[in-house]
């Protein structure tokens, strides 16, 4: 079973590195309480560690939590992409918009070339439908 296993937030765009909390508040068509995406298009991204232990066999790195700059990580299963499914972070439901490409700023708060071995490995993107509180441990469910 898939579950909540980070989450990381940053109250600026600025590159400097997250911040990870046990808990965090997610308001329906707004984002994360005290990220820098909140009321932005992009409300929430979303990583799974299988993924990112693939992107590090690419890259011949270890990839550690939190460097992606994605809010949310997962264990247990690969993320979906088609934009439109529903992912469900304990009570909180994540409309998926689509893959979360790497930006350059990976090549910083990561490392060199983790941005190539990070193309489609990244994660995904969302629009949270229905709020509430995300912790570390909710159980992950895709509909």
């Amino acid at each position: 079973m898939a579950e909540v296993t980070a989450i990381h937030i940053g109250p600026d765009q600025s590159p400097a590195p997250l911040t990870a909390v046990a808990e965090v508040e997610a308001v329906a068509g707004k984002g994360l309480v005290g990220d820098r995406k909140y009321g932005g298009h992009r409300h929430i991204s979303i990583v799974s560690t299988e993924e990112l232990d693939e992107a590090a066999a690419n890259w011949g790195a270890d990839i550690p939590t939190g460097s992606t700059r994605r809010q949310i990580t997962i264990t247990g299963s690969r993320l979906p992409r088609e934009e439109g499914v529903l992912v469900r972070l304990g009570k909180v439901v994540v409309a998926v918009n689509g893959d979360c490409s790497p930006c350059h700023i990976m090549e910083s708060s990561v490392g060199p070339g983790a941005r190539d071995a990070l193309v489609h490995l990244a994660g995904i993107t969302g629009s949270i439908v229905e709020g509430g509180t995300i912790r570390v441990g909710d159980a992950v469910e895709f509909e």
